[in-house]
């Protein structure tokens, strides 16, 4: 996970250097949580450090995690997260920016300015609604 978020941020270096007018770029992370190769905070920080003129670069994660429980999507709060692996996801993952927050709503989430762009074990039709709302923006631009 370290590497796959530290090669990620190589190429969006690359890439913001010629596209800085734009939406920030989305990062997609799906993973089930457990990283193998050291502590992905760093990484991630690092990652959504990076900006273009209309914010930080977005980092959103899907969690398919083994752990029963029911689906989480688009949390405000690591509270109500089954596990450290799905509460250390849900801190590296970017609050929802306001154009995000308002198709969330408009689907039928409850959303705060806390939330998060996270999921917990969410079936097929929820992770396309999920990929949906969290590109969607973009085009709005």
């Amino acid at each position: 996970m370290c590497e796959a978020l530290k090669k990620t941020r190589q190429v969006l270096e690359d890439w913001l250097e010629m596209n800085q007018q734009c939406y920030p770029p989305t990062v997609i992370h799906i993973t089930d949580g457990e990283a193998t190769d050291g502590d992905p905070s760093q990484n991630a920080s690092s990652l959504t450090d990076l900006a273009v003129s209309d914010g930080n670069v977005l980092l959103y994660n899907i969690h398919l995690s083994s752990v029963p429980g029911s689906p989480i999507e688009f949390p405000d709060t690591e509270q109500i997260l089954p596990d450290e692996y799905a509460k250390l996801l849900y801190r590296m993952s970017s609050n929802l920016p306001e154009a995000t927050r308002l198709v969330a709503g408009a689907d039928g989430y409850t959303v705060t300015e806390n939330t998060r762009g996270f999921t917990f074990n969410a079936d097929a039709v929820a992770l396309i609604r999920f990929l949906d709302i969290g590109t969607r923006p973009s085009n709005l631009r």
